[in-house]
């Protein structure tokens, strides 16, 4: 194994570690607002497949950042529509006008 392979384990284990730790010590009233973080930070890896897909010399290649960036996508995606969901929890519901007019 070469040395740029230990070094790409070690920052793959150490993030993990950090990961787990922050997650963890997250109160259950920032969830949403860290979910929110979180798809920003998924945005990094549809760049990451990007740059494979610029990388790839073979069909194999281009059919993993394909899906790399598909899944990164629908990610995002669906991340945002569940914070939003989350977050629409939080309004007050709206006022019809006809409970207006009977209150006049």
């Amino acid at each position: 194994m070469s040395q740029e392979l230990y070094t790409n384990l070690a920052i793959f284990v150490m993030s993990l570690l950090v990961g787990f730790e922050v997650m963890s010590k997250i109160p259950s009233t920032l969830q949403t607002p860290m979910m929110s973080g979180a798809n920003a930070i998924h945005g990094v890896v549809v760049v990451g497949a990007f740059v494979i897909a610029a990388e790839a010399n073979s069909w194999i290649f281009y059919i993993l950042a394909f899906l790399g960036a598909f899944f990164a996508a629908v990610n995002v995606a669906g991340g945002y529509t569940v914070t939003d969901r989350m977050l629409g929890m939080f309004n007050r519901p709206k006022k019809s006008a006809s409970k207006e007019d009977e209150n006049k």
